[in-house]
């Protein structure tokens, strides 16, 4: 189905490492609907960090939601703790720590929106079909 008017999907998921092969699943689907193939692996691999850092850090339910027009699409995790994520300097040893900086290296931009005691972590991306 070509990309035609905007669109929107969220999806509610519990704090458990399930929940973020779930986040992958979301958001291949939904783009493959819109005729976004070409999106797949990033958008996947930044759902994946988002979804994981908000299953170790936050601890709570979280939401993504995934929406695109004619000219990007937007990804967001939100979940329910004020702690704004930190990009971390991982050595070269560490297992861990890099989420951010894989999620700025495939994004076109990313950022943060809290309030209410609840943040939102987002990253858009070119919307390019097949």
């Amino acid at each position: 189905m070509p990309l035609t008017t905007s669109w929107e999907h969220e999806i509610q998921l519990a704090p458990e490492p399930a929940s973020v092969a779930e986040a992958r699943t979301f958001v291949s689907d939904h783009l493959i609907e819109h005729g976004l193939v070409g999106l797949v692996d990033d958008v996947e691999l930044v759902a994946s960090e988002l979804a994981t850092n908000a299953t170790l850090h936050a601890r709570t339910p979280f939401e993504v939601s995934l929406r695109g027009d004619a000219s990007s699409v937007r990804l967001s995790v939100r979940d329910e703790a004020a702690t704004e994520p930190i990009v971390a300097l991982a050595g070269e040893l560490a297992s861990s720590g890099r989420g951010l900086t894989i999620v700025d290296a495939v994004s076109r931009s990313w950022g943060v929106a809290s309030g209410d005691g609840a943040k939102s972590v987002w990253a858009s991306f070119d919307a390019t079909p097949y």
